[in-house]
């Protein structure tokens, strides 16, 4: 029965609002008040039947629903022979469900664009060396894979050979397409606009950055923030209050009619739905713009936030560093460079893969074991040596030597600013390098626009030295900085902004981050951060696009400034309506019903607002920044 209303309800509600124009034309065209009646006998008995049935279907799970308070209204209007208005109402219940349904569709159809993105075909090199066209689903890691000009790319990879352009605002949000050569990744769900690339795949099915994209959002519409939560008390015990106030009224004024009416003027119909499409909305425009939002709880927290913690490299820098000094205290330059590169292989660090770009060796040298120290670098053996690759609190736990002229190098990088990497070999300082990363182009702008929506409190957490971080924080008007902390250092700084009752947000990539992102009221994680990162965060900014977080603020405040809107219009309606049936004799069945129904209206009409929501104060640096790529 209820697959079978499900797929004809909007031929029911049709077929009811013919009925009733059938009715009319009867009653003032052909005078004919018999035929009239029963065409709205027949509505009444058609547009109540779905209503009927959702509310015993709530009942036998010990839920009263608005259903049953349209259910009694009809069946009372129905009994006193009152059909115009038991069709009228039944009409525009149903009907105000379709607007509802139609509405919310309409509000996920960021999330319908991503599923319509998702690629269903590759082209994959079979042993012949030939390309077959085949299902995505039977993509696996490591097979190697040919996309053309206008193909989506399946999955994630690394391109082997060809050169491409490619549009990647499925991605990151971003219009303008990004070239894309040998070794350069590229996601699952982009185009390619130009040019045939060579690829291998990484990361497939629901493991690419697509469909952990889908399964983020999709996850976080059927979350509940707190006002949602607060309605569903709240119709918990408003709906049986309404039908208690209904036979007080009846009681007293023995009036049918007057009980019935309070029951459908009763019905808090936009109520129900202003909170939910606005969150719906507001999560799907943050997905247009490479924002995953993970639920309308995240979203009411951090329109609230006033504290925004920064971890520095790969987060307000671009996390691309670059070797700027090498100081060697050992004369076999080569098994320095050998050691120090066979190291940094095992890490994904961004100061890493500065260290490996820098340093060319011809061969590597076998690493048996690999210790992560946190906070303090790796440990490492060979057959032969013991090697350590980190900062000074890793030299000092294991107790190696820094001399008089070391620490000179030393202190000469950090008033450079540069973040040090210190290798020992064998219980002896070898080699001390100095990596230097760059800030985000228009990161400064961004940190201005936050401040201008209300955060007090811009502060930097970094392991780096503390002239390093002073330097970040006077560049970019920063309001605190600190150096030298370990991952437990940041998530103790968490844990005392909280005490004091601030509500912090912390921005990290996800490297040693993970415990300040949970342990934060809003964790934000950079894309192109750890998977680690990316589970334990609230919010996902895609590709890593600092430059999201000024519209993810403002579209957060704005959305629950939209459901309070939407809450306050939809009980102002039913508050006058209720009030107009003892203080108006005009109102009736049929106008509270219209009334109600348009309320519903409003309160979508309002929300549907969020869909295309644009941060006007950061129109102008955005602007600035995409001229910059421009010209870049």
């Amino acid at each position: 029965m209820h697959k079978w209303l499900s797929q004809n309800k909007n031929k029911l509600t049709a077929l009811t609002g013919l009925l009733i124009v059938m009715a009319f034309i009867f009653q003032w065209i052909f005078s004919n008040r018999t035929a009239a009646n029963i065409f709205l006998f027949i509505a009444s008995l058609i547009g109540g039947f779905p209503i009927a049935v959702s509310a015993i279907a709530a009942l036998k799970v010990k839920v009263i629903s608005i259903d049953l308070l349209v259910t009694i209204a009809i069946f009372g209007a129905f009994v006193i022979q009152e059909f115009e208005e038991s069709a009228i109402v039944a009409f525009l219940f149903l009907f105000g469900a379709y607007l509802e349904h139609k509405t919310l569709s309409k509000t996920r159809l960021a999330i319908q664009n991503l599923v319509a993105l998702s690629p269903e075909t590759a082209l994959r090199q079979n042993n012949q060396e030939e390309f077959e066209e085949i299902s995505v689903e039977e993509v696996e890691e490591g097979d190697h894979l040919l996309i053309k000009t206008g193909d989506k790319v399946p999955v994630d990879g690394i391109v082997l050979s060809g050169l491409g352009t490619i549009n990647e605002a499925s991605i990151t949000g971003e219009p303008l397409p990004v070239s894309k050569a040998v070794d350069d990744q590229v996601f699952a769900g982009t185009i390619v606009e130009d040019g045939t690339i060579h690829m291998q795949a990484e990361k497939v099915g629901e493991d690419s950055t697509f469909g952990k994209i889908i399964a983020l959002v999709e996850e976080a519409q059927d979350s509940k923030s707190p006002a949602e939560r607060f309605i569903d008390r709240f119709a918990k015990y408003y709906t049986p209050a309404v039908l208690v106030l209904a036979l007080i009224v009846f009681l007293f004024s023995r009036s049918i009619s007057l009980a019935i009416t309070i029951l459908v003027l009763g019905c808090p119909g936009a109520l129900v739905i202003g909170v939910p499409v606005s969150h719906v909305a507001g999560i799907g425009n943050g997905a247009k713009h490479g924002i995953l939002f993970k639920g309308s709880d995240v979203i009411a927290k951090f329109s609230k936030v006033d504290t925004i913690l920064f971890d520095k490299t790969g987060t307000l820098t671009y996390g691309n560093p670059e070797v700027t000094d090498s100081h060697y205290y050992l004369p076999d330059h080569d098994l320095v460079d050998r050691l120090l590169v066979s190291v940094e292989k095992e890490s994904r660090h961004p100061l890493a893969q500065a260290i490996l770009k820098h340093y060319q060796v011809s061969q590597s040298e076998n690493i048996l074991e690999t210790t992560v120290i946190q906070g303090g670098g790796i440990m490492a053996k060979t057959h032969e040596h013991q090697i350590l690759v980190g900062n000074p609190y890793l030299m000092k736990q294991y107790h190696i030597t820094i001399t008089e002229p070391m620490q000179k190098d030393i202190n000469e990088m950090e008033q450079l600013g540069e973040s040090l990497v210190l290798t020992a070999i064998d219980g002896s300082l070898a080699l001390a390098t100095g990596i230097r990363d760059q800030l985000r182009d228009g990161v400064k702008e961004d940190l201005q626009a936050l401040k201008n929506m209300g955060v007090k409190n811009l502060i930097l957490l970094s392991g780096d030295h503390q002239h390093s971080v002073d330097l970040v924080r006077e560049e970019l008007g920063l309001s605190e900085a600190y150096g030298n902390l370990l991952p437990a250092d940041k998530a103790a700084f968490v844990k005392k902004r909280q005490s004091i009752g601030e509500t912090v947000a912390f921005v990290g990539d996800g490297i040693n981050d993970s415990p300040s992102l949970a342990l934060a009221d809003i964790g934000i994680a950079m894309g192109n951060g750890t998977d680690v990162a990316i589970e334990t965060s609230d919010i996902v900014l895609m590709h890593s696009n600092f430059h999201r977080i000024p519209h993810a603020l403002a579209l957060a405040k704005a959305t629950s400034r939209n459901m309070l809107e939407n809450i306050i219009i939809a009980l102002l309606v039913v508050v006058i309506l209720l009030v107009s049936v003892f203080t108006n004799r005009a109102m009736n069945m049929a106008i509270g019903m219209f009334v109600h129904e348009a309320s519903i209206l409003v309160v979508i009409l309002n929300a549907m607002r969020l869909i295309h929501f644009k941060n006007k104060q950061k129109l102008d640096t955005n602007q600035l920044f995409m001229n910059d790529l421009q010209v870049n």
